[in-house]
Parts: structure tokens; C-alpha cells; sequence
């Protein structure tokens, strides 16, 4: 094989991706535009409200969160200074941990579908678990009269005037699907050229043994370490990919992408929210150590089921 049909066939990958990422993100970027500009996502952050005091926030963070989950992190963060709260390091640390953990939903629970998850079981899997790590991360720092201190010094690092004119949107949705593209353009590229020189096979035997620990199967392990570093939209879409490529085990995509759900783009997402006031306690090391004990607890509960089972709880139907 040529190196100028090696290249046609990552392009050829590239597009194909992307164009079933976009078939997903566009549609529900204008859904969620809508919901924004009519005000509706204030009625679901009043919903919220009452679930906030249970992990230690103000009544109000219930419309950070609803912010984040249906529009994105930004989104959320843009929320968060537009109220002029101040809140504790540790409070700062709980609303950007369940956000973290749930996050831009609408684009990425469709993702998770289209690469063979139901996204109704998603969606309460990231939800109910985020607000599980808001209790259990609230209550380790008011033990331990943890982070207790307003920090000091933190500058808004987004601007409130972002959310401005409709074409002003538009110009940021497209500059969006465009880094999407040259994201997932180079992901293939490089995952292709680190299997022809054998490097994936070092990274499997590197992560086999924790993931193998979690009840994860090598074949997803390179596509769940570039989920966990880079994004969802990333390894759900390479996840896509490979579904339609190879014959990849449904319950290894399920928990690669139960695992990525919780702990994705922890280098990038976690550095942000430690510049607003986080603490990497709550944000990298809990989020992680979260993670791995759920994963290892609900792969321990499920490896006993039947397909049939969880297929009628977690898998989409092939036509789909």
C-alpha cells in the first residue's frame, strides 16, 4: 500500500466521522441555542436548586449546572461569574466536579447512542453519579474542614458579553466544528501510524492490567485513553468509527464509554476549572479515584448478566 492511498484513507476516515459527528452536534447546538435564548434552561436550573443544598452549594449553582449540562463547561462557567456568588474553594471544587462529570449532555449522550449506548442509561448514569461525587466530595472537605477559605486572586477568564449576537454564535459554532474536524483528522492519523510501528500495542500492554482490572477489553483501550485525555466528542466519535469497522465486544464499548463518560478530558477541562478556584484535589485526583471505584463496582454487578439483559438496559438496537 502507497503512502498516497494510505492518506486518501484517512481522509476518506476523516470525513466520514466527522459528518456523523456534525449530523449529531449541529441539530442539537440549535436546540440548545433555542433553549438558552427562550429562557427555558432557568425553569430546569430552578428544578436543580433543591439537589445543590444536599452538596453543600447555594440554591442558585443549580442553574451553573443546568447551564453546563445542557450548553457546555463555558457555558457553565460563564453562569457561575454572571452571579456574582462567592463561594468556598471546597464549594467551587463540588460544582466544577459534577460538572466535569456531567457536561454538554445533549451532544455527547447522542454520540454515546450513535456509538451503541442508550442515551437515556447514559444520562442517568452521569447525572446520578455526579450528584453522588457532589455528596461524597462535600462531605470528605467538611470532615476534614477542607479548602474552607474564598480564593483569592482568580480573574474571569470567560467573558459574561460572550453570549452576544446570534451571527457572533454562528461564527463560534462553526470555528467549533472546524476544530472538531483537524481533532479528529489528526486522531486517526496518529492512531493509524501508532498501530502500523507498534506503539498501541505497548499502550494496551501499559493499560491492560487496570483496565483488565475494570472488566475493560484491550481492543477499546487506546480509543478509551484518548476519550479520558482529549474529550468524549473525540473517543465516542473514534468509537463510531471502529464500531462500523470492526466487530468490537458491546460490553467493552459500553464501559470504555462509561469510563470515558466520567473521567474525559482531564488534562485540559481540569486545568480551566483549577483556574477559576478548584482544587486539583477534587477535580483530577476524587474525579479519578471516583471513577475507577465505580467502574470496578458496576463491571463487578454486570459481568454476570445476560446479553439479553443488558441489552434491554444499555445497548441500542442494531438498526439504530
Amino acid at each position: 500500500m502507497n503512502l498516497i492511498t494510505i492518506i486518501k484513507g484517512w481522509f476518506s476516515q476523516s470525513i466520514t466521522t466527522s459528518i456523523k459527528i456534525f449530523k449529531i452536534m449541529i441539530p442539537i447546538s440549535i436546540l440548545v441555542k433555542i433553549l438558552q435564548e427562550t429562557g427555558l434552561i432557568v425553569y430546569i436550573g430552578k428544578a436543580l436548586a433543591p439537589l445543590m443544598g444536599v452538596m453543600g452549594l447555594p440554591g442558585e449553582m443549580g442553574l451553573v449546572w443546568a447551564s453546563a449540562m445542557l450548553g457546555n463547561i463555558y457555558a457553565g462557567i460563564i453562569t457561575y461569574f454572571s452571579m456574582g456568588i462567592d463561594l468556598t474553594v471546597a464549594q467551587i471544587t463540588v460544582l466544577t466536579t459534577i460538572i466535569l462529570i456531567a457536561h454538554t449532555l445533549p451532544v455527547e449522550l447522542a454520540i454515546t447512542h450513535k456509538a451503541g449506548v442508550k442515551a437515556g442509561a447514559a444520562f442517568l448514569f452521569r447525572f446520578l453519579l455526579g450528584f453522588v461525587a457532589g455528596i461524597v466530595l462535600y462531605q470528605i472537605y467538611n470532615i476534614f474542614n477542607l479548602y474552607q477559605h474564598i480564593p483569592t486572586g482568580i480573574e474571569k477568564i470567560v467573558s459574561v458579553s460572550e453570549n452576544a449576537t446570534l451571527g457572533r454564535w454562528a461564527l463560534g459554532e462553526l470555528k467549533n466544528y472546524a476544530i472538531v474536524f483537524s481533532y479528529i483528522t489528526g486522531l486517526i492519523i496518529i492512531i493509524d501510524i501508532l498501530k502500523r510501528i507498534g506503539v498501541i500495542d505497548v499502550i494496551n500492554r501499559w493499560f491492560y492490567p487496570v483496565l483488565r482490572f475494570l472488566g475493560i477489553g484491550k481492543e477499546v483501550i487506546p480509543i478509551t485513553v484518548i476519550g479520558m485525555t482529549l474529550g468524549l466528542a473525540y473517543g465516542g466519535g473514534l468509537i463510531i468509527n471502529e464500531v462500523q469497522q470492526t466487530k468490537l465486544q458491546k460490553r467493552n464499548v459500553l464501559y470504555a464509554l462509561l469510563l470515558m463518560s466520567l473521567s474525559h478530558s482531564v488534562i485540559e477541562d481540569s486545568l480551566l476549572m483549577i483556574a477559576i478556584g478548584a482544587s486539583a484535589s477534587g477535580v483530577i485526583i476524587f474525579r479519578f479515584i471516583f471513577t475507577l471505584i465505580i467502574m470496578y463496582f458496576f463491571v463487578l454487578i454486570t459481568k454476570s448478566w445476560s446479553e439479553k439483559r443488558m441489552a434491554k438496559l444499555f445497548y441500542t438496537k442494531p438498526k439504530e
